[in-house]
């Protein structure tokens, strides 16, 4: 992730700026400190859109199982209806139907589950990121502030 280095890049510059004497204050280019600042703020609606793509893809792929659970069910019940007018075979025919069926819901419940899980999965890390990213600036712009 760009903001990632350009926050390291902070880390970076504050590790390496002059210490003032029998204290923790860093003198460094504020200057400097701002370019990375400007970077970050055209860099993180990529990122919040990276999110908002990650959400749209989890919505599509449950929509498209849930289609493909619907088109399994619908086979299955034409398959049904077909076995159902021959006598000898009736009652094998509803069992693979009942099977079928079970089948597709439970596939199309693992598909859901896991895309939900996946797309929960990278909201969670996109969201970390961005609370790491907005504490640091706040801490930095902080300590460029001369506060505690």
């Amino acid at each position: 992730m760009d903001v990632l280095k350009l926050i390291d890049e902070i880390e970076d510059i504050l590790e390496n700026g002059s210490s003032l004497p029998f204290s923790s204050k860093v003198m460094v280019d504020a200057d400097e400190l701002y370019e990375i600042i400007r970077e970050i703020r055209i860099k993180l609606p990529d990122e919040i859109k990276q999110a908002t793509w990650i959400k749209e893809e989890r919505q599509r792929i449950l929509a498209e199982a849930q289609k493909d659970a619907d088109t399994m069910l619908n086979e299955a019940e034409l398959r049904l209806e077909e076995l159902v007018d021959q006598d000898e075979i009736t009652k094998k025919a509803k069992e693979r139907a009942e099977e079928i069926i079970t089948k597709a819901q439970n596939n199309a419940k693992e598909i859901r589950l896991g895309a939900l899980e996946y797309a929960d999965n990278i909201l969670l890390e996109t969201q970390e990121n961005l609370k790491n990213l907005i504490e640091l600036l706040n801490e930095n712009r902080q300590e460029l502030r001369g506060g505690n």
